[in-house]
């Protein structure tokens, strides 16, 4: 997942040709559907944007995700049919960053309303340790001393990891997985449309408020149900945990930066194991749409249980819940086991 498979300018814009004449050549298409009915044709670039389409766009909306369920975003390759579709869409919705395919045939599509989320929200610096907390204070004393604010940056965990997403100096783009952010995020996305789409206005103003309201009450939901825990330390294979563990003052602890397949060195087994039982760390988490095969070797070696932790990249028939809000309370559940709420 640390390759990044980048499509050069000339062969984006020739695929965007391509991708014109295949679309009208068809008398159907990915997008197809979001034509009929006057419906806004929204192109999403992965799950967490199609998902704030969907709920914001509402009735008046037709979207098309690039990614399909099942796909690792970061390793998406477009097809000149989805980077003509790109072209034909009224708006798109993205995450500069995390597909550089995606960001490439953004910019050479022309679409007026193309909005990034990663300027509707505060992006930071993780690494592969990321901490809400002083580490020399017991998980009970700090549970609320770091501020819910989340604009502060930690500096201190930002270098020497090769935890680099995109063009933003090493910033780190998982900005869905904290749902204060994501919430920012959605009522950015709301006026945007309301923009692109006037007549329908009013309409998104009350999808947002009503997904946002959700979205607090989760925020609300993992505040209360990680407040009290023995550990304030979970060790996973993906690193794109970073603004969650620092929303509610945990302690993120990568093994392999942000390839989930990766094999840990040595070292870091090591390393693992002394931090396991410095912080009564209890379980090595993997991810859905990645092998398990990590996250077992290192609990066999070090003696920690495994469990799921999604990163909310997609969802499939194997994913903890129907879509985000469900899957993140399926993740606040493995937190809670694993940490040891009480």
């Amino acid at each position: 997942m640390n390759v990044r498979r980048l499509i050069p300018a000339t062969a984006v814009a020739g695929a965007v040709a391509l991708g014109l004449t295949a679309l009208s050549a068809c008398s159907t298409s990915d997008a197809a559907d979001g034509g009929d009915g006057g419906k806004l044709k929204v192109t999403a670039s992965f799950y967490p944007m199609q998902f704030l389409a969907e709920r914001i766009g509402g009735e008046h909306v037709a979207v098309t995700s690039l990614t399909k369920p099942g796909v690792e975003p970061h390793d998406l390759e477009l097809t000149p049919r989805q980077i003509g579709s790109i072209s034909e869409s009224d708006y798109v919705l993205y995450l500069k960053g995390i597909q550089p395919a995606v960001d490439d045939a953004i910019k050479q599509s022309g679409v007026k309303n193309t909005v990034d989320a990663a300027t509707l929200t505060t992006l930071e610096n993780h690494g592969s340790e990321v901490s809400g907390h002083d580490h020399g204070h017991e998980g009970e004393e700090h549970a609320d001393e770091h501020g819910h604010e989340g604009e502060e940056a930690h500096e201190e965990h930002s270098e020497g990891d090769g935890h680099n997403h995109g063009e933003e100096g090493g910033a780190d783009p998982h900005i869905w997985l904290d749902p204060v952010k994501y919430a920012e995020v959605a009522k950015g996305v709301g006026k945007s449309l309301e923009k692109a789409d006037p007549d329908h206005a009013a309409d998104y103003k009350k999808n947002t408020e009503t997904l946002v309201a959700e979205l607090d009450k989760l925020n609300t939901a993992y505040e209360s149900g990680l407040k009290n825990t023995a550990t304030r330390t979970f060790i996973t294979t993906h690193s794109a945990f970073g603004y969650l563990a620092e929303r509610y003052g945990l302690t993120q602890q990568g093994i392999a930066g942000i390839d989930p397949e990766a094999e840990p060195s040595p070292a870091r087994i090591q390393e693992i194991h002394t931090i396991a039982e410095k912080e009564k760390a209890t379980t090595v988490f993997f991810e859905t749409l990645a092998s398990d095969r990590t996250a077992k070797t290192l609990a066999k070696d070090t003696g920690l249980k495994t469990g799921v932790l999604d990163p909310l990249e997609g969802i499939t028939d194997k994913s903890r819940g129907a879509d985000y809000i469900e899957v993140m309370e399926s993740n606040l559940t493995a937190l809670q086991k694993a940490l040891g709420a009480k």
